[in-house]
């Protein structure tokens, strides 16, 4: 298959290039192959949500945290946002400066005004008025340790009409499963599901998860879970699409608690507020 035959109608030729996605004459390798396919599969996700918000009101406001190269950004702006007129902004999150200053100088030399990045920690930008006081999509992909929690609670703040989430690793809930381990032999046979440590830190990946999953349907939201395909080799292709729908969270909380206190993480309770 001849490498353009790869890439969608509309797309900048330009952008691809100063990616690194395509070589000067035009040609992708494997990596970026791939790396283009995984970008393109998770577009096929957020299209609709932008549609729907372009629907409500023609201004969307989209973050993306944890943005490194902000591959996903330009690749939006670039297939959506290019054509809106109006003041539809993305906002790309990073703490490394050098990555943020480099964003900046591919978004004006490529003529995106709608776009700007910010060098913060996903934690700071919670607090920022250098954002809008409202946000319709945030994203976050692979945003590492408690950086996903900060996305949805930023979400959360900024009343997010969609939450799109490649969740990352989080080390704190193995790591109380450990010391609860550690500190006595419980009766329950249950505890057998993370005795090994590999156990252990996986079956804490997934119960962060599914904590993650349960404090969004507290506040209201409709919860999603699925695979990205052609996302194996990544350490984590569990993708969590989450739509504000105004839904009673009653039974989520009572669930989410009920959780926390038989796995005996009472003490994450701050991180996954439901109110």
């Amino acid at each position: 298959m001849h490498d353009m035959d790869e890439i969608r109608p509309g797309q900048s030729i330009e952008l691809l290039k100063a990616l690194h996605i395509l070589t000067r004459d035009g040609k992708m390798n494997q990596d970026s192959r791939r790396k283009l396919k995984q970008v393109y599969h998770l577009y096929q996700f957020i299209e609709p949500l932008l549609d729907e918000v372009r629907q409500a009101h023609p201004d969307i406001q989209l973050v993306d945290h944890g943005a490194g190269k902000s591959y996903l950004g330009f690749i939006l702006y670039d297939l959506f946002f290019k054509e809106l007129t109006g003041n539809s902004h993305i906002y790309g999150i990073e703490a490394r400066e050098e990555m943020v200053a480099t964003s900046q100088d591919l978004a004006n030399e490529l003529h995106f005004p709608g776009m700007s990045f910010l060098n913060l920690s996903v934690a700071a930008s919670i607090e920022t008025d250098q954002l809008p006081r409202k946000i319709d999509v945030v994203t976050a992909l692979h945003a590492c340790d408690t950086a996903t929690d900060d996305a949805i609670h930023f979400a959360l703040k900024r009343q997010a009409r969609f939450i799109v989430l490649v969740p990352c690793c989080q080390a704190e809930v193995a790591s109380l499963l450990n010391r609860n381990k550690a500190t006595g032999l419980s009766p329950d046979p249950l505890t057998e599901i993370w005795r090994h440590p590999l156990h252990t830190r996986e079956f804490g990946s997934h119960i962060t998860n599914v904590l993650r999953c349960l404090q969004l349907e507290a506040h209201g939201y409709q919860v999603r879970v699925t695979e990205l395909v052609g996302w194996e080799h990544s350490l984590k292709n569990e993708l969590i699409i989450a739509s504000n729908r105004a839904l009673p969270g009653r039974r989520a909380t009572e669930r989410l608690n009920g959780l926390l206190q038989a796995l005996g993480l009472e003490g994450l309770c701050q991180r996954f507020f439901t109110s």
